[in-house]
């Protein structure tokens, strides 16, 4: 079982929408997987309950995020997403050390990086593998990614914090699809959302085999422990 949790302290960052369609693109395969909301927000769970008939199984976090997973995997439960509030509270740290891999979405700004740093901190002390994703992101011209990403990039790397080489575009898609209880796989969008979250999700399966002792390249997450 691999457990996806999305933190960042910062609010806005896109955990709730990176998670939504990462979860809408592994349930349209067929397999078995849980949404754990565990931010007072209920985005999440908005979304999911205008799914109706189509939901995914969801949890609400009431008493413990380990308590679910191991419930999640007694039952055979494959992939976890967790979305966690803008914080780093216990219920945040639970998420993180409960996590196969945690995910950190970033808009490109200073303001930004500045934020996920604390998470940053928190999943190298719980030793779990992690990778921050450009969210929101200015759209690339001629293939050539925006200066705030690139900028972006650099201040990153001079922090030696691995960060995924795409990026998912600030495009009206994305929200558009969610409102209409899809994720982009299941709406009539345009087709850079789809391969930027099909993209993202196989740099996150390359990931999690590298995490499981699987030999492979382009991993786009690091130990935290370095």
């Amino acid at each position: 079982m691999h457990v996806l949790a999305f933190a960042s302290r910062k609010g806005g960052a896109g955990k709730s929408t990176l998670a939504a369609h990462l979860a809408a693109h592994v349930h349209s395969r067929s397999r078995r997987c849980l949404l754990i909301d565990d931010d007072p927000q209920g985005s999440l769970t908005l979304w999911n309950e205008l799914r109706a008939e189509a939901a995914l199984p969801l949890k609400i976090v009431k008493r413990g995020i380990s308590d679910i997973v191991k419930k999640a995997s007694r039952k055979g439960v494959e992939w976890i997403f967790v979305d966690t509030p803008p914080s780093t509270s216990p219920s945040v740290l639970e998420a993180v050390e409960a996590a196969t891999l945690v995910i950190i979405p970033c808009r490109p700004g200073l303001f930004d990086i500045d934020a996920v740093q604390e998470t940053i901190r928190c999943a190298r002390e719980a030793r779990t593998p992690f990778a921050v994703v450009f969210n929101a992101a200015p759209p690339k011209r001629q293939h050539t990614e925006s200066p705030a990403v690139t900028i972006a990039r650099k201040c990153l790397a001079e922090l030696d914090v691995p960060v995924w080489g795409g990026q998912i575009t600030h495009r009206a898609s994305y929200s558009l699809a969610l409102a209409d209880r899809n994720g982009v796989q299941g709406y009539d969008s345009d087709p850079c959302s789809i391969a930027e979250i099909s993209g993202l999700w196989s740099a996150v399966e390359r990931s999690i085999s590298v995490i499981h002792g699987a030999r492979g390249r382009a991993a786009m997450h690091r130990t935290a422990d370095i």
